[in-house]
C-alpha cells in the first residue's frame, strides 16, 4: 500500500514563499513519477509540475520560473519550492505519484496554501 504525506502548506502574504513536501511510504519502483497538483476554490484540480524517475521536469506555464520541484529518490521525497507566490496560487496541493511499472496513481490528502495580503 502506497501512502503520500503533504507538509508545508500555510498562510503567506504576496510574494512570500513556502516549500511543500511529500514523504511517500510503500512501493513505488525507482521509475516513477511524482509531481504536484493543485485545486483552487471552486475550480479543478490542475498539475502544477512533475518529475521523473530520471529527473526531467515539467511545469505548468504559471510555475515557470517561480516554482522549483525537486526528488530525493532514497528518501522518496517530494518538495516543491514555491517563491514570489500571488493570490492566484491559493488552493490545495497534492502529491501525485504513479508507480512502477503498473502507473498506478496514487494522491495525498492534500496541504492548503492561501496567498493574502
Amino acid at each position: 500500500q502506497v501512502h503520500l504525506v503533504e507538509s508545508g502548506g500555510g498562510s503567506v502574504q504576496p510574494g512570500g514563499s513556502l516549500r511543500l513536501s511529500c514523504a511517500a511510504s510503500g512501493r513505488i519502483g525507482d521509475n516513477n513519477r511524482m509531481g504536484w497538483y493543485r485545486q483552487p476554490p471552486g475550480g479543478q484540480r490542475v498539475l502544477v509540475a512533475l518529475v521523473t524517475g530520471g529527473g526531467e521536469a515539467v511545469y505548468a506555464d504559471y510555475a515557470k520560473g517561480r516554482f522549483t520541484i525537486s526528488r530525493d529518490n532514497r528518501q522518496k521525497t517530494l518538495h516543491l519550492q514555491m517563491n514570489d507566490l500571488n493570490p492566484g496560487d491559493t488552493g490545495v496541493y497534492y502529491c501525485h505519484v504513479q508507480s512502477f511499472p503498473t502507473w498506478t496513481s496514487y494522491w495525498g490528502q492534500g496541504t492548503q496554501v492561501t496567498v493574502s495580503s
